[in-house]
């Protein structure tokens, strides 16, 4: 069932893909609301310094490109296809003009966090799988730094708020490790500016890096920059398994992978987990079961299980254990979410027969995916993919195009073709 311009949609959240659902919902007519607890694309600022696996053309879209060129032609160059970025450069050059331009900044509301969302006058279990649920208004329960607070009212709600603010358990079994409640305030679970400006923070120190995937190499490549620039720097990589038999170190490969800048990190972290660099050492098979923060001394006392049992003491620890989506939010919904991931059902079980680790060889989806037993209410973007990694922003890109032609009931709608630009003759 079509929702017809100039109704309204919600947004929850200014990442990129928030952004940019925003901009084609704007161009179809339709007047759109945007909240953002932080500042545009805050998630992304918060790992500025840490390049971009994919190039500019994959992050973006035409229509935002054209939109851009057309209102900043003589005050923004914006990047070429092939270029890759910082997070801050993606910012700077895309998101924050994005965020500024005519067609957002007079429905963008920073500062606002959503704290629930539900239907006027519905709870859980009243009309349960019926149509005429989507009569009652969205109802989204708004929050601000002081704690005021502001109710919005939409025809149509589009969850893209993201994972990066709910980092996982360090604990190996999926609930906290001994003690993590209590240190989790002192441990970083992100990518910090370790060569800039966080240096002093890890500079002379012995950080333990937990994690195996992107993240944690990054971490642990430049931690192993600054170990042969700053004396006494010590790294310590664990993760929670033995490295798969067909990879050379905690990092797996992908053969002829189109993301060059990926295998070279790949290559550069397993060098260093070899002992190619005497200030660090990689433990596989070491998951964590405990964890203590001594605010006398500022370390931590870490337990480990597995390969190396016992008592060990950090400086630093940086936890890359992943994100998990925030399910809370929609409580009082009906949304079918997986048992596995906590991402939406239908595209969750699409995306578990992928049988690679590889985010670009995913499985062609269609917008059918994105329909959830809430009428009018869809997830968008990285939170849309649950606790599955392999998200990419392309992807999100794509689930905008689809998700309008399920909003508008136009099966050929594709606002991206209509802005690529013509071929040369």
């Amino acid at each position: 069932m079509s929702v017809d311009a100039p109704a309204k949609i919600t947004i929850l959240g200014a990442g990129p893909i928030g952004l940019e659902a925003a901009l084609y919902a704007r161009f179809l007519g339709y007047e759109v609301a945007i909240y953002e607890q932080g500042r545009p694309a805050e998630s992304i600022r918060r790992w500025g310094s840490v390049p971009m696996f994919s190039p500019f053309g994959m992050n973006s879209s035409p229509l935002a490109r054209s939109a851009l060129s057309a209102q900043f032609a003589d005050e923004l160059q914006l990047p070429g296809e092939n270029e890759l970025l910082t997070g801050a450069e993606y910012v700077e050059r895309y998101l924050q003009p994005l965020a500024d331009s005519d067609l957002l900044a007079d429905s963008l509301h920073c500062g606002w966090k959503a704290v629930a969302v539900g239907r006027e006058g519905l709870s859980k279990s009243d009309m349960v799988d019926e149509e005429t649920r989507r009569d009652a208004d969205f109802i989204v329960v708004l929050q601000d730094s002081d704690g005021r607070e502001q109710i919005d009212r939409s025809d149509v709600l589009i969850d893209c708020t993201g994972l990066f603010g709910q980092a996982a358990w360090i604990g190996s079994n999926g609930v906290p490790a001994t003690g993590e409640v209590e240190a989790r305030p002192h441990v970083e679970f992100g990518l910090p500016d370790i060569l800039g400006d966080e240096r002093d923070k890890y500079a002379g120190k012995h950080t333990l890096v937990i994690g195996s995937g992107y993240s944690a190499a990054t971490n642990v490549c430049a931690l192993g920059q600054l170990a042969r620039e700053a004396l006494h720097t010590q790294v310590t990589w664990i993760t929670r398994k033995d490295n798969q038999t067909d990879a050379s170190g905690p990092m797996r490969r992908f053969t002829d992978d189109p993301l060059s800048a990926r295998d070279c990190l790949a290559v550069k972290a397993n060098g260093l987990a070899a002992d190619s660099e005497p200030h660090v050492t990689h433990w596989p098979n070491a998951p964590v079961t405990g964890i203590h923060y001594d605010a006398h001394s500022d370390r931590f006392q870490v337990t480990l299980a597995g390969k190396r049992p016992g008592v060990h003491e950090y400086d630093r620890v940086i936890a890359n254990v992943g994100y998990v989506p925030n399910v809370e939010l929609t409580r009082s919904m009906q949304i079918h979410y997986c048992y596995a991931t906590e991402g939406p059902i239908k595209l969750a079980a699409k995306l578990m027969e992928n049988a690679s680790s590889d985010c670009m060889a995913q499985p062609p989806g269609d917008a059918q995916l994105l329909i959830n037993p809430e009428p009018d209410f869809y997830v968008l973007g990285a939170k849309s993919y649950g606790r599955n990694s392999q998200f990419l922003i392309k992807n999100g890109l794509e689930q905008i195009r689809q998700l309008f032609t399920i909003i508008g009931d136009r099966e050929n709608l594709d606002l991206y073709r209509q802005f690529l630009p013509a071929n040369p003759q």
